[in-house]
């Protein structure tokens, strides 16, 4: 199937997707005190690859963004199930947080909480599995 017109999808996704995987990171960080966190900003950040997929197509992305999304998966729940099981080395209840104030070079002083490191571990699950999901379903031509 050849695609003649699609110049203007792909010129307003660069600047969509762009957009979209900024406010992902947003909600990634505003998570722990605030609406937001692992599981909406991976399915932003899913939202995001699939419209460039859509634009682009799977080989150019494949090229592009040479990711194998079922390796994400299990990286994501190792992350989510060490920071619970790193509780139990403090001597503390199992996803028990914790948080500190530290000071970043260009953010200044800024409070980092363990459920940061929980939320990355949702939040790379949930991109690799949106991700596998549709591109299966993306690459189904029975």
């Amino acid at each position: 199937m050849t695609r003649t017109n699609d110049i203007i999808l792909r010129a307003t996704t660069t600047l969509i997707a762009f957009i979209i995987l900024g406010f992902s990171i947003y909600l990634f960080f505003a998570g722990h005190n605030a609406p937001g966190g692992g599981f909406i900003g991976g399915l932003m950040t899913s939202a995001a690859f699939v419209l460039m997929y859509m634009a682009y197509g799977i080989r150019s992305m494949e090229k592009i963004l040479p990711i194998n999304f079922r390796y994400v998966i299990p990286v994501g729940l190792i992350i989510a199930l060490g920071t619970g099981i790193g509780s139990f080395i403090f001597g503390q209840p199992f996803l028990s947080q914790t948080y500190a104030y530290f000071q970043l070079p260009i953010l200044g002083k800024t409070e980092l909480a363990t459920a940061l490191l929980f939320d990355l571990g949702v939040y790379l699950t949930v991109v690799g599995i949106t991700m596998t999901i549709i591109l299966t379903i993306a690459n189904d031509r029975s």
